[in-house]
């Protein structure tokens, strides 16, 4: 009985530290990735929206209310056709003031002309009477400039892309009624860090991805940068071109990618397995760390020009803490 019991707890033993040595002997669990030939390609982020080539804001002046809004969302409109009316009977009675004020003051300059001529009165009460005039028409311009602000009208031949207001509503002085412009062509306005925006330039091919499209490979090209950037924000604007047959509608949020360089042939591993310019191989049981040369950093493929060949078998994604020489075992082979 004694015997039996010593052999099971021998067994046992022995069991244990078989466990054991599977799960810590063999060292560190990795997955491996050979490198692969393709095409790297580095890319600039950025996000933006899509907008007409050709459009306008058009704002309310004042503030006042609204007593009349068109019709004419999605409808074509002239440059100068009325969109929009504020409540002006306040400023117009101050006008119909003003004018019978001017009819006034015109009475009175012909009257004291004819008493000058009579002799009948000064030269110094016709003059008054002129400058009455003068003040009260110069009153007068700037009055009907301020009345004709509160009909609000189209900048330019367009579609009314979109109306923002009812009647009866309070238009802020500054406040965006209307957008108007060509549906097409459509453009991607987007903003780019500082620090990225010396590697773009005009002419770049741009990918575009938004949650309208997951799966649609949509494209543009840069066609402007603006010379000057936001202090605040540390960005720079930039305009990308659509094609005409694009996917994209007016408003849509998007993000860009833009393709800043191009390598075909290069020999590429994850962006994953590489940290700095050092990645670590699989050399049998033992890891070993490799300084490489990197080309080409894109977000999921890093360019290898140095340090690297096909045949590795590359730790990935990089096993941080990992030392050289240590002892690792392979779990999976990842596709690359």
């Amino acid at each position: 009985m004694r015997l039996r019991t010593i052999v099971i707890a021998t067994a046992l033993v022995a069991a244990a530290a078989g466990f054991f040595w599977w799960q810590f002997g063999r060292g560190t669990a990795v997955s491996v990735v050979s490198p692969t030939r393709g095409t790297a390609v580095e890319i600039v982020y950025a996000t933006g929206a899509v907008e007409p080539v050709q459009w306008a804001k058009v704002t309310s002046l004042v503030r006042q209310r609204i007593v009349f809004m068109c019709d004419c969302e999605g409808k074509p409109v002239k440059a100068g056709e009325v969109l929009a009316r504020l409540d002006d009977k306040e400023i117009r009675a101050q006008l119909h003031e003003l004018q019978a004020r001017e009819d006034f003051a015109r009475q009175e300059v012909s009257r004291t002309t004819e008493l000058v001529s009579r002799g009948a009165t000064t030269m110094q009460a016709h003059e008054r009477a002129l400058t009455e005039l003068r003040q009260v028409q110069g009153l007068l311009s700037v009055l009907k400039e301020r009345v004709d602000q509160y009909t609000v009208a189209a900048p330019i031949d367009g579609i009314v892309l979109r109306k923002d207001g009812e009647v009866g509503e309070i238009a802020e002085a500054g406040a965006i009624l209307f957008r108007v412009g060509v549906p097409r062509p459509l453009r991607v306005e987007a903003e780019v860090n500082e620090e990225d925006i010396p590697r773009v330039a005009i002419g770049q091919l741009v990918l575009f991805r938004t949650d309208a499209f997951p799966q649609r490979r949509i494209e543009g090209t840069v066609r402007e940068l603006t010379p000057m950037g936001d202090p605040v924000t540390k960005t720079y604007r930039i305009r990308v071109a659509l094609p005409d047959d694009t996917p994209l509608r007016i408003g849509m949020s998007v993000e860009a990618n833009i393709v800043t360089r191009e390598k075909a042939d290069a020999l590429l591993v994850p962006a994953d397995a590489v940290q700095g310019t050092v990645v670590y191989v699989a050399d049998g049981a033992r890891a070993r760390r490799r300084t490489v040369t990197v080309g080409i950093r894109g977000t999921r493929a890093i360019e290898i020009l140095d340090g690297l060949s096909a045949q590795d078998r590359v730790i990935s994604p990089f096993a941080t803490g990992l030392a050289d020489g240590a002892r690792i075992h392979v779990v999976r082979t990842a596709a690359p």
